[in-house]
């Protein structure tokens, strides 16, 4: 094991890091620090996170990301010193990709201790996750930025979402109308704009897909402004397809304008697709009407997109793949379900994929949302904590790693 120091970070890693900045350190500074610890590697950065946060021993060995990073092994770990265990364990030790040119900047990313978030989309989802924000942010939120091309419904929700008051008149974030040219200047974007949804009576149609190409080509603009502002912040998507609207941030931030994909925009942790909530949400509502599903308000488990490849695992603990295909069945359909009753799903997927879980990010805890795994945006259980991201890990039967296997491997395909 090798041990550096820079300035006040220490570092440790299990390959020779050759940067000049990086000077010998001891292994005792880094048992008594009391500071978050940094383990540097070297991962294919086309397919790789920047950084993430070393939750699990088992991640110093890995050679690639792919959807193992969901699996939890088994190992002793009898060759790692108690004090890596230890603070692997409290989520104390952020891992940085030095394959990546500008890998230092992972030292200055921290989550702010207030945040402000710009919210561009003041459509019906917009709307209602704003709401959820403006009531779940008291203590996490000290402001929201709102835009619209719309200049009337940003006018309307300015003067609508600041009479939403507690009776203790307790502080709440204040909402305002956030200049074009300053969307970046934020620790959160959250981009809700949405076009071509298709209509009520449309049948046999994926919503998401049919809403992927308008959607795209407007998310691609944003993805260019955060990397023309230099946004350190995370990229909330919580407009359809939320996967590969999220692939398509990330390959558009890096990309200059002679089509040279150059590692200057946004980090792959930097985003996140804020879809699987709802569905996750949706399974519950079905599993809880029936004695045989209703574990899974317990035990169960969503993966995957909000769509089509969804995955629901009706437990996590026992798996069984024909409750866990019925499931997934009636989640995914859902959505059909009410608009056959001439209502757009709309209420929900804000509040369970959007405010709910963009709260519990916020808070560090456990959520579902879409984080990048191996070049892919894949929806799962994960928290973030100040070292970064972490993937919750579970013993993975193979059946149920056939089918998120299966799902991976489309989105891979489509983009």
């Amino acid at each position: 094991m090798y041990y550096y120091k820079h300035k006040d970070n220490l570092f440790f890693s299990q390959i020779e890091i050759e940067y000049a900045e990086l000077e010998p350190a001891e292994e005792q500074a880094l048992i008594e620090s009391e500071a978050m610890l940094y383990y540097l590697l070297a991962l294919d950065p086309y397919k790789s996170r920047k950084s993430f946060c070393l939750s699990s021993p088992s991640l110093m060995d890995i050679k690639e990301e792919t959807l193992q990073l969901l699996q939890l092994y088994d190992t002793s770990n009898e060759e790692l010193p108690e004090w890596i265990l230890e603070k692997a364990e409290k989520g104390n030790i952020k891992a940085i990709n030095t394959s990546y040119h500008n890998w230092q900047d992972s030292l200055e990313d921290k989550p702010p201790s207030s945040w402000r978030i710009n919210l561009v989309g003041l459509g019906d989802v917009g709307s209602t996750l704003l709401i959820g924000l403006k009531l779940l942010g008291e203590r996490k939120i000290s402001e929201i930025g709102i835009y619209d091309i719309d200049a009337t419904k940003v006018k309307r929700w300015e003067f609508e979402a600041n009479q939403i008051l507690f009776p203790n008149q307790a502080a709440s974030p204040n909402i305002f109308a956030v200049e074009e040219n300053k969307l970046f200047d934020c620790d959160m974007f959250v981009f809700c704009v949405t076009v071509g949804i298709p209509a009520l009576d449309s049948k046999g149609v994926d919503v998401r897909m049919a809403q992927f190409e308008g959607n795209s080509k407007i998310i691609g603009l944003y993805a260019q402004k955060a990397r023309e502002a230099g946004f350190k912040g995370i990229f909330a998507v919580v407009s359809d397809p939320v996967d590969l609207l999220c692939k398509k941030v990330l390959i558009q931030s890096n990309t200059d304008e002679t089509g040279t994909y150059d590692f200057k925009g946004l980090a792959p942790e930097q985003i996140r697709g804020y879809g699987l909530g709802v569905m996750n949400a949706r399974a519950a509502y079905y599993a809880a009407r029936s004695e045989h599903t209703k574990h899974y308000l317990s035990e169960g488990r969503a993966f995957g997109p909000h769509g089509e490849h969804l995955v629901i695992a009706d437990s996590i603990v026992s798996y069984n793949d024909d409750l866990s295909i019925k499931l997934t069945e009636q989640a995914r359909n859902a959505n059909l379900e009410l608009r056959n009753h001439g209502y757009k799903p709309y209420i929900a997927p804000a509040l369970s994929s959007g405010a709910i879980a963009i709260m519990d990010t916020i808070n560090g805890c456990w959520q579902y949302s879409a984080t990048y795994i191996g070049g892919v945006y894949m929806g799962a259980r994960n928290k973030l904590l100040p070292s970064g991201t972490v993937l919750e890990q579970n013993h993975i039967p193979e059946g149920l790693m056939k089918r998120l296997s299966h799902s991976y491997k489309e989105l891979e395909r489509i983009l």
